[in-house]
């Protein structure tokens, strides 16, 4: 087995980055329907490392300790970009979007629990190959297949769990842009009025005019500061709350400081240049996101899903088509039929199959393309990273009594 150190993996990723820019510049497909660099570039690199194993039997790993890191300044910078227009703007998305997860939640296990009679696997599996894994991602799925091996005795359980997770992250990441470019171009949708994007610069014209003209040191550093301030308050936040018993993401936390500092600053220091919307701002944001995407997906170790084909694959297509046939005909609605709704079904594809920070990538993969949505940025992330582990939690108990 090779196993690749921190450091190497941070610049493995920056390169997979550029592998996947490549790819997208060069195959329309990846272009016209936003799959994100760094899916296409971490993907080519997790076949490469699979082909490695099947042909010398030789087993590459990444220490991704740096890895979460990048996803604390990302959502940092998220909140420093919010404002409490948009977050009044909000609310009704919010629970729209909620309540939206919740009924997927119940269709996910519903369909495992049909592929776990059709396959003759313990009822209980039925989580792993539904909102465990799924919506879950693989932190829910591992906790909840190792408790399930123990109480049922079927010990394949945590593999198919990190399996279907798997499998599920690659659909989310795939998935995510040509729904959001069916929904925008057969309703002749448009961005709102915003200049800067939340995350990244316009694709693939990077020059177009907004607030903030030009880019230099002096920009970036400030973003920098006010970033490194949103993450040590961050920190500090999550300490607090561990104290009385309340344990978040340590990216939430971060969010909410972001938040804070972003709507309090300007209102006190009214003569202080807050970096937020900038295009600086929007290049830390895409940075540290496209890094901790592109080493998630390189260090996917596809061959566990080795034995587990069939049966697997049948379900999550299954699950892939009731998610992308629903967003499309009936979630789009009820989140209003605007442009920030058809973002919005982008993420919506990318947390409720993968992860938050895939909903993410494939939102800003989209607005790169077509335009700005800045509430999609706010809403999703306060649904997908917070209140969701808990409605989850609560469904898969549920479904375990059955």
């Amino acid at each position: 087995m090779i196993e690749v150190p921190a450091l190497p993996a941070v610049t493995l990723g920056i390169v997979v980055f550029f592998l996947g820019a490549f790819l997208t510049r060069n195959v329309r497909f990846l272009q016209e329907f936003s799959i994100p660099e760094p899916v296409s570039g971490g993907l080519v690199v997790a076949l490469a490392t699979w082909l490695i194993y099947a042909t010398l039997d030789i087993k590459i790993t990444f220490d991704l300790a740096a890895r979460d890191e990048f996803l604390v300044i990302f959502f940092a910078t998220v909140g420093l970009n919010a404002r409490v227009k948009d977050l009044g703007k909000g609310g009704f998305l919010l629970a729209t979007l909620l309540m939206i997860a919740i009924f997927l939640m119940v269709v996910q296990n519903c369909i495992g629990v049909l592929g776990a009679f059709l396959f003759d696997l313990p009822t209980p599996v039925a989580v792993l190959i539904g909102s465990a894994s799924l919506i879950g991602g693989h932190g829910t799925s591992i906790a909840w297949g190792t408790t399930i091996a123990e109480t049922t005795g079927f010990t394949a359980a945590p593999e198919i769990g990190i399996a279907s997770a798997t499998l599920g992250l690659v659909a989310a990441a795939l998935l995510g842009g040509p729904i959001a470019k069916l929904l925008i171009e057969r309703n002749g949708l448009e961005g709102g009025s915003e200049r800067v994007l939340t995350v990244g610069l316009p694709h693939p014209d990077e020059e177009n005019d907004g607030p903030e003209p030009r880019i230099n040191h002096i920009s970036i550093m400030r973003v920098l500061l006010w970033t490194n301030v949103a993450v040590m308050l961050g920190y500090l936040l999550d300490e607090s709350l561990q104290t009385f018993g309340i344990k978040l993401p340590l990216f939430v936390s971060c969010l909410f400081v972001g938040i804070a500092l972003s709507n309090l600053v300007p209102l006190i220091f009214r003569k202080i240049h807050f970096p937020s919307r900038t295009r600086a701002m929007a290049i830390v944001s895409d940075y540290t996101l496209s890094i901790f995407l592109a080493m998630s997906l390189m260090s996917m170790q596809l061959w566990t899903l080795e034995g587990l084909g069939g049966a697997l694959v049948f379900v999550l297509v299954l699950q892939v088509a009731a998610v992308a046939v629903m967003t499309v005909f009936l979630f789009f609605r009820l989140l209003g039929r605007d442009y920030t709704a058809a973002v919005l079904c982008a993420g919506l594809a990318g947390f409720t199959l993968g992860a938050t920070p895939t909903a993410m990538a494939n939102m800003s993969s989209v607005t790169k393309f077509y335009g700005p949505a800045p509430l999609a940025f706010i809403v999703l992330p306060l649904v997908s990273a917070f209140f969701i582990d808990i409605a989850n939690a609560v469904v898969i108990k549920l479904f375990l009594l059955l």
